[in-house]
């Protein structure tokens, strides 16, 4: 198949709009190419996954972009980086891999980036809307952009996804399609539950991500979500343990108003039936410990919290008023935390062991002070990576039974 590129793709890639605009074009054209595109098409924003400082490569491919004079032609927002620059001295690290890190970040912005640094732009001002086409990076905001919002992305990874907003392009290919955004197996939710836990979420997300493989998901009988703060954690957790990018609820997400829908007329190719032992199970996984284990610290906001999650959090605070000096790291969006600074939220809240964290996460860098003791989280994906990336041992639960664990010092759940 022939690639058909148009006059300004062609002025791009023969160097007419600089040097950076026709190296990203030339990565574009390739890729696009290798994975059988037949063209691009324009795309209204991006969120680039490059900011975590893995290697020297990484440097080197932005600041090439950046010396050559290269901006980014659609806005685009950036993902978590390794510091949180709005709390100088969080983050341990030493001084020679600092200063690449640090530089990596702000070589993003001088390419017209936008310093977010979030895994959820999708609760930002810069949010996509139906029917939009995009180039995400991000496991988590791409599930939720195509499967919440109805938006447009494919899984794109480190490059390719700042060579899209380099361009303003992207290929025409895969879930920017109607035809491949068909659902093509069925998940049919067996739990009665008029008030559906965020545990639920987090279980099915888990369930359906190990079992869909490259098949697109399609849920009947899940119920209505409180916010879509939970179908966030539903879809951080199928990105996690499956290569799930979109996923349709039946009479709840946009794309999925019938099963009929969902399927575009066609028949499943395999139905598999979730009852509460199935979600059971799938979320004691995510546990290594038993209850009573002396707690070291919780993490929550994996991915970042939103400002209604903030505002479950903090009565919860309030309640329980945990003092015994455990640290509570809650990860969120430099501009939700602007927020809450603004309306005086959180005053006080450090008494309670509160630890804001901004532009980073607590499980891909070095932030928490102890790792000698359990840590708790209400994030299925956290949970996941957690012992691999930091060394930590964990307990998962809701968040009301992370605080109440905080507050008596170690973990006790009653809700999951």
């Amino acid at each position: 198949m022939t690639l058909q590129l148009s006059t300004r793709d062609r002025s791009m890639l023969d160097g007419e709009q600089g040097p950076s605009a026709a190296a990203a074009m030339k990565i574009l054209v390739a890729f696009s190419n290798a994975v059988g595109a037949d063209g691009l098409l324009d795309i209204t924003s991006a969120h680039i996954d490059g900011c975590l400082y893995h290697g020297k490569a990484g440097l080197d491919f932005v600041e090439r972009l950046a010396e050559g004079g290269g901006r980014v032609k659609v806005p685009t927002t950036l993902n978590v980086g390794s510091f949180d620059l709005i709390h100088p001295g969080m983050v341990k690290m030493p001084a020679a891999e600092e200063v690449p890190a640090r530089r990596l970040m702000k070589a993003h912005m001088e390419l017209g980036c936008q310093a977010t640094f979030t895994c959820a732009p999708y609760q930002t001002r810069f949010r996509p809307e139906f029917g939009q086409q995009i180039a995400w990076g991000e496991s988590n905001a791409i599930v939720f952009a195509n499967s919440v919002i109805g938006a447009r992305t494919n899984r794109y990874g480190d490059f390719i996804d700042l060579c899209c907003a380099m361009t303003g392009r992207a290929p025409a290919w895969g879930l920017h399609l109607s035809e491949n955004r068909r659902g093509r197996i069925l998940f049919e939710l067996d739990v009665p539950d008029p008030e559906p836990s965020d545990s639920l979420f987090v279980g099915v997300g888990l369930i359906i991500g190990q079992a869909s493989g490259d098949r697109i998901p399609v849920i009947a009988g899940l119920p209505q979500p409180r916010d879509e703060d939970q179908l966030k954690a539903l879809g951080a957790a199928a990105a996690t343990t499956g290569a799930v990018a979109l996923f349709h609820a039946v009479g709840i997400t946009p794309e999925a108003g019938t099963l009929g829908e969902a399927f575009h007329g066609e028949a499943p190719e395999e139905t598999i039936r979730i009852g509460r032992s199935d979600v059971d199970r799938a979320l004691a996984r995510l546990s290594t410990v038993p209850d009573g284990s002396r707690l070291a610290a919780v993490s929550l906001g994996t991915p970042h919290f939103s400002h209604e999650e903030w505002m479950r959090l903090l009565p919860l605070l309030r309640e329980a008023a945990p003092g015994r000096g455990i640290p509570i790291y809650v990860n969120t969006g430099r501009a939700t935390l602007t927020r809450l600074q603004q309306e005086g939220a959180l005053a006080g809240m450090e008494a309670f062991g509160l630890v804001p964290v901004a532009d980073t996460c607590t499980y891909v860098t070095s932030i928490m002070e102890r790792l000698d003791g359990v840590v708790m989280t209400n994030s299925g994906k956290w949970a996941h990576y957690a012992p691999g990336n930091i060394g930590v041992t964990v307990a998962f639960a809701d968040m009301k039974d992370c605080i109440r664990s905080a507050a008596v010092g170690h973990v006790v759940r009653s809700s999951t």
